[in-house]
């Protein structure tokens, strides 16, 4: 029993150190973290360097040898493949990953050392540096050898665009783990997700071919502004003309006539590839705030 007199104990705040005090220190808990996790890290970066070298020697200075249809389909199939192979890669990585590491979240959140969201924010902020090696690599060894053009501003494009994909596809698969109970169930919706990622593209089934009450799912789809990035970047304002489907067109043409995609509306792009990392890793820090799967 207390004795008469005597107050109950309390603090003044939840956390003893404030909110950039906690991010910091989460920051570098985070990096030692990283650092001695070669297992996960190492492999994302060699399969990025083992993608980025098939992908060079399959598509040898293929980018500036369109002279027909079956030339354009294949250089976009390519760009395609890429964005696809390690935005997967990246996405499915980090689901066991992050499992492990919101065990002990839940444990250090509840002895109040730091909150949700400075976790969030040092675990998002961690990835920068590792996506940005692994767009580096692919720019280093894909771009030159695949036979893109040597623009400053396409290769910035093409940088910024790959950067944004393989973020978005990271703190993706983040979120979902910091939904689910489980790696198994994360993986579930991870493959539902990357299906509809893939009909709504805009690749497999181009945007003017859509359904008009399916298009909006278009417009939520990160990978086909992804595509039209790439495409458009690249090609959106090459004036050659090549024989597609029995017609003669120039190959800007045939991208707005096909695709959808204007190059007028790259700086569009750019601002809405900037935002789907922004809201994927947003509501990373919210589910894992929220939500609580542990029993104990």
């Amino acid at each position: 029993m207390p004795p008469p007199g005597s107050n109950d104990l309390r603090f003044e705040t939840r956390y003893p150190q404030k909110f950039w005090e906690q991010f910091k220190a989460c920051l570098w808990k985070q990096s030692l973290s990283y650092w001695r996790s070669p297992h996960y890290n190492m492999f994302r970066i060699m399969f990025m360097f083992i993608s980025s070298v098939m992908l060079g020697l399959l598509f040898w200075k293929h980018g500036g040898r369109i002279n027909n249809q079956q030339d354009f389909f294949n250089i976009l199939g390519c760009m395609y493949a890429a964005t696809v192979f390690t935005g997967v890669n990246n996405c499915s990585s980090a689901i066991p990953f992050i499992a492990v590491e919101r065990t002990v979240v839940y444990r250090e959140n509840f002895a109040g050392m730091y909150s949700p969201w400075a976790y969030s924010f040092a675990q998002v902020a961690m990835e920068i540096p590792y996506v940005l090696f692994q767009v580096a690599l692919f720019m280093i060894i894909a771009y030159p050898s695949i036979g893109f053009e040597w623009d400053a501003g396409k290769f910035i494009f093409f940088f910024y665009t790959m950067f944004c994909t393989l973020l978005y596809m990271t703190y993706l698969g983040m979120m979902l783990t910091a939904m689910t109970s489980t790696v198994l169930l994360a993986t579930i919706l991870q493959s539902a997700f990357f299906k509809l990622l893939h009909l709504f593209s805009g690749f497999i089934v181009p945007r003017p071919q859509i359904p008009g009450w399916w298009i909006w799912v278009y417009y939520l789809c990160p990978l086909g502004w992804t595509l039209d990035g790439l495409f458009t970047s690249q090609y959106g304002d090459v004036s050659k003309v090549i024989i597609i489907f029995g017609e003669k067109k120039s190959i800007s043409q045939f991208l707005e006539d096909y695709f959808g995609f204007h190059h007028n509306r790259l700086p569009l792009v750019a601002v809405i590839l900037a935002l789907y990392p922004i809201a994927f890793a947003t509501l990373f820090g919210y589910f894992i705030g929220r939500i609580n799967f542990q029993k104990r």
